[in-house]
């Protein structure tokens, strides 16, 4: 290894990633990281802590994770109660049988490391805030704050002597979510090219107007594109507001699509437009350009790392939006006929 941190041999053969987080985004932006771990630790056993969706996200990702194992929460992480009983319990049964590396990896540390340094691994190791508490300078670094998500990950492993193994997304699918992609592409009257319009995000406050998808989605049909609008059961109502609003037909898929359909979807699509929420990350995996919108997040932590590819743009409440386009109606449509290669055309406002 050539990293701060010097492993004995042999090698680790147990390791353990603590990424407790909700959204699919918060994985998929691991995913690179997770790739550059099992390439340098072939035979080891990878577990995942995280919270109970992300057991299938294991079971899709089984070629970089082997085991998961619920998250039981811990004073100051809000994702789950707290339970004493539980947390000391699950503690308890992790030391009977240490884990040879611990991979802290859910955030800067500064709630997250305590928990992880409990587990008893023979390597703990993790970032922590710059200026705070350093549970082991041997194997703590500071937090690169100014990096993006996929980076900082990278940059973590870095210490540890672990090569890339590159930045690039991924999301493997199955024969049973192309079976299930083409049994959508029969029921609907979905006819290339298309283009996808996904108006919903995690909070409110993430999401773009729905009489700006509406403008934005007019416009590209009018180009003969046809529209398809995607969203979880939860935000139906948000894909039937925007087709409501909009003068052309559209195909409401909202509720219709798995995870992995969506994704096959997706790849098939000239283009998506949407909120920066996790079907973004999800588009980047799959390749597809994107026109993705940000609210409140920070664009230079979440954005897609390829901006030729995926545009950005923001609202006014964005720290440092003067440093991106304005997420107008107007800018929207250009980035996306630029992606298109089409000239510009006017729009009903």
């Amino acid at each position: 290894m050539n990293g701060h941190l010097r492993f004995e041999d042999p090698a680790p053969q147990r390791i353990v990633i603590v990424r407790a987080l909700p959204g699919l985004g918060d994985l998929l932006c691991a995913v690179p990281a997770f790739r550059a771990l099992r390439s340098a630790f072939p035979a080891a056993e990878v577990t995942l802590i995280g919270l109970p969706w992300t057991k299938s996200f294991v079971q899709r990702f089984d070629t970089y994770l082997d085991r998961w194992l619920a998250f039981p929460g811990y004073p100051g992480i809000p994702e789950v109660p707290v339970s004493p009983q539980r947390t000391i319990a699950f503690l308890q049964q992790v030391q009977q049988a240490p884990f040879d590396l611990a991979l802290q990896m859910h955030g800067n540390g500064s709630t997250m490391n305590g928990f992880a340094m409990l587990m008893g691994a023979k390597w703990t190791v993790g970032f922590f805030p710059k200026g705070q508490f350093c549970p082991d300078t041997d194997s703590f670094f500071p937090y690169p704050e100014h990096l993006p998500e996929v980076q900082r990950h990278l940059h973590l492993l870095k210490f540890l002597g672990i090569s890339q193994q590159g930045e690039s997304l991924e999301f493997p699918v199955s024969v049973s979510d192309r079976s299930e992609a083409d049994a959508i592409l029969q029921a609907y009257p979905l006819q290339q090219p298309y283009l996808c319009i996904h108006p919903g995000a995690s909070t409110a406050d993430r999401r773009w107007a729905c009489e700006h998808f509406a403008v934005v989605a007019d416009a590209l049909a009018a180009q003969n594109f046809q529209i398809v609008l995607t969203g979880t059961t939860a935000e139906k109502d948000l894909t039937q507001k925007v087709a409501q609003m909009m003068r052309y037909p559209a195909i409401d898929l909202a509720g219709q699509t798995s995870l992995g359909a969506l994704a096959l979807l997706l790849q098939q699509a000239e283009l998506l437009i949407c909120n920066d929420t996790g079907v973004s990350h999800l588009g980047a995996a799959v390749q597809v350009k994107s026109v993705v919108i940000f609210s409140q997040s920070e664009p230079h932590r979440w954005a897609p790392l390829d901006r030729d590819r995926h545009r950005i743009v923001v609202m006014p409440t964005i720290e440092d939006a003067h440093l991106y386009p304005a997420a107008t109606s107007m800018q929207v449509l250009r980035e996306a006929l630029n992606l298109l290669h089409l000239e510009e055309v006017s729009y009903a406002s």
